[in-house]
């Protein structure tokens, strides 16, 4: 059934009342406490769930790729949130790249600073080209 919670801005307090959904809005509300109108619902934030393949289709937004050549701090944003919607460690090399993105630093002084980046030595990891 539908609750809804209010705040009294008089009194500072909390408190939640049943209307039914024909009563919301053409119901005057008054506090239970101190019985002001002065009055404001508040509304909570709502979680939406989302599968895979829609979290990863809104990274891809063609709006958010936009002009990130020219943007490292916006390329690094971005590249902390795919990893963060992947869900996935992506280890101290990633997390280094990140964070000077962030900071503005371009992807091409990035990679003269740290030569070495990706090579594991095993031929395994082909780096990360930036």
């Amino acid at each position: 059934m539908p609750y809804y919670e209010y705040y009294c801005t008089d009194c500072n307090q909390v408190f939640e009342i049943f209307l039914t959904y024909q009563e919301y809005g053409s119901q005057m509300i008054s506090c239970p406490m101190c019985e002001s109108s002065q009055i404001r619902r508040i509304i909570k934030p709502v979680r939406v769930a989302r599968s895979e393949e829609g979290r990863l289709e809104s990274l891809t937004d063609p709006e958010q790729l936009e002009g990130l050549d020219n943007d490292p701090q916006t390329l690094g944003k971005m590249m902390r949130q795919m990893s963060q919607e992947l869900g996935e460690d992506m280890g101290p090399e990633f997390d280094e790249v990140v964070d000077r993105l962030e900071k503005g630093q371009s992807p091409e002084d990035i990679e003269n600073d740290l030569p070495d980046l990706g090579s594991g030595g095993d031929g395994l990891n082909p780096g990360l080209d930036l």
